[in-house]
């Protein structure tokens, strides 16, 4: 779902282009608070940039006259409802990816101690600590040493060569 939020994202932005607005030269991030409250007015119908552009919030009002530039442009009454379907279908996404990262956080309570603890090494974060343990579990008996678990786990580094020369792997 979060995946599937993401090209709901890409596929705004393509519609915006479509209008010649480029929000996204501006803001940092399209499904912030001040861009979501311009969006939702462009869907909504207006044409007004410099009223839309008052929607900003906190640091972004600092680039009000860029923001009233940048939201110049046509949107015809097809790319308006694509426009509205994307950002319901946004909100649908947002809420269910809610409802299952608390699911998984319920499901999860019973091994916070060994997350945390995962969650600790550089590089891993909560929700890569969780893929862990669901994945291999927290019974570490099974393994006979690390090695074992690197193998199983994949993630084994691997020493391709042939008569001492470093193999090279096909490109495609």
């Amino acid at each position: 779902m979060v995946q599937e939020r993401a090209r709901e994202l890409n596929r705004i932005q393509k519609v915006l282009e479509g209008a010649n607005i480029k929000l996204s030269s501006v803001v940092s991030e399209i499904d912030g608070k001040s861009s979501r409250d311009m969006l939702t007015m462009l869907a909504a119908g207006c044409n007004d940039a410099k009223a839309m552009a008052n929607k900003a919030r906190r640091q972004m009002r600092k680039k009000i006259p860029q923001l009233e530039e940048a939201l110049h442009g046509f949107m015809g009454e097809h790319q308006r409802l694509m426009l509205d379907s994307m950002l319901k279908h946004i909100d649908f996404l947002e809420s269910h990816i809610l409802l299952l990262d608390k699911e998984i956080h319920e499901k999860m309570e019973p091994v916070s101690e060994q997350i945390t603890l995962i969650d600790s090494i550089p590089g891993i974060g909560e929700r890569s600590a969780q893929v862990i343990i669901a994945e291999i579990g927290t019974n570490m008996n099974q393994f006979p040493s690390a090695a074992h678990l690197a193998s199983w786990a994949g993630i084994c580094p691997g020493n391709n060569e042939s008569a001492g020369k470093p193999a090279r792997e096909a490109i495609f």
